[in-house]
């Protein structure tokens, strides 16, 4: 069997929504799960995260399949609901859903007569994605308020630069005001804002990169915050090749020894999820030691540097992220985000969970 797996810490996860707790205390928490939770498995974050008081995901058949597997806490649908037939399942599984515009209050008119929907009116304060405008926020909240489909009301905002040196201020400022002296609940902070911001935890807080043992910023480690890894993906050492000075690696030979080295062949690839575009000199492990990898990554193959590793040789493991090596420093590596290493592991590769 092909030596690449993919091992889930359900601890590590279980720990890290304990972190959010300890940071948003007070707090209700709606862990994030869409995505397949980030690539971890859906139903297998459910259960290591039955302590939260809920969970926010997009696709409403995750959102049934949960419901009828038992779930009973709050599931919300994070983008609401995309066609009007939708709503039937919506009410009969008892689904919160965020309503962001027009169109989506206009589907509410089609509930059945029975429904009662707990609905999050989403309010554009800056990110300018999804969200009611201030000058339409009033007559949607009216609307919602009166409607016969509509059983309670959370207003909710999302912040576009929670990660960075600007902040959260003019958005914050943005939703108070559209807020004030509405005796609603409010949901603002993502695990940036989590992390940095505690004036807007107000009454649920939505975790999401956080929970997967990922730090939301570039300029501070996951383990500065008690997080834990909870994917680590893991593979060995196929084969090993000595070069000679001049000898080049790969496809398009874009990696070319400079002096005579040892290259070992990983099993591990971007059919399986590693990016492609990662270069020459991305971080990884054999046998526990830092290395870095050499040449372009290939559909089923990359290549790693074990000069300096005089012991390390075929069969010997190797972490591509996770354990002992962060998944946001190999992301920064490749150009990208940790959030997109974790959501696109591949299906053919095997999960083990502990």
């Amino acid at each position: 069997m092909r030596p690449l797996t993919a091992t889930i810490d359900s601890a590590a996860l279980a720990h890290n929504l304990r972190v959010v707790r300890t940071h948003a205390a007070g707090a209700r928490v709606l862990a994030v799960v869409k995505a397949n939770a980030y690539g971890h498995g859906l139903e297998r974050a459910a259960r290591a995260l039955a302590d939260a008081d809920g969970l926010g995901l997009i696709e409403i058949d995750s959102a049934v399949r949960l419901r009828e597997a038992g779930y009973a806490k709050r599931l919300v649908l994070l983008e609401g609901l995309f066609e009007q037939s939708e709503l039937a399942a919506a009410a009969r599984c008892d689904l919160s859903i965020v309503v962001h515009c027009e169109e989506q209050l206009r589907m509410l008119d089609a509930a059945p007569a029975n429904a009662r929907l707990d609905v999050l009116l989403k309010l554009n304060t800056g990110m300018n994605r999804l969200g009611f405008a201030a000058a339409q926020a009033g007559a949607a909240l009216a609307q919602l308020r009166t409607h016969r489909a509509v059983r309670a009301v959370t207003l909710m905002t999302h912040f576009a630069a929670a990660d960075e040196a600007r902040g959260v201020t003019s958005q914050f400022e943005s939703f108070s005001a559209l807020a004030a002296n509405q005796e609603l609940p409010r949901t603002l902070a993502n695990s940036a804002a989590i992390l940095r911001y505690p004036q807007t935890h107000v009454d649920w807080v939505r975790p999401g990169i956080m929970l997967y043992g990922c730090s939301p910023f570039a300029d501070a480690p996951a383990v500065q915050f008690g997080l834990k890894p909870v994917m680590t993906l893991a593979s060995r050492i196929l084969a090993v090749q000595e070069l000679k000075a001049g000898d080049s690696v790969g496809y398009g030979s874009t990696f070319i020894a400079a002096t005579a080295m040892r290259i070992g062949v990983v099993a591990c690839g971007y059919a399986d999820g590693y990016p492609r575009h990662a270069p020459t000199g991305t971080p990884l492990l054999v046998a526990g030691q830092r290395t870095r990898t050499v040449g372009r990554v290939a559909m089923d193959l990359l290549c790693c540097d074990l000069s300096a590793l005089s012991a390390a040789g075929a069969g010997d493991p190797v972490v591509l992220w996770g354990e002992g090596m962060p998944a946001d420093e190999v992301a920064a590596a490749a150009g990208t985000v940790s959030y997109e290493l974790l959501c696109a592991l591949a299906p053919r590769v095997p999960v083990i969970e502990r």
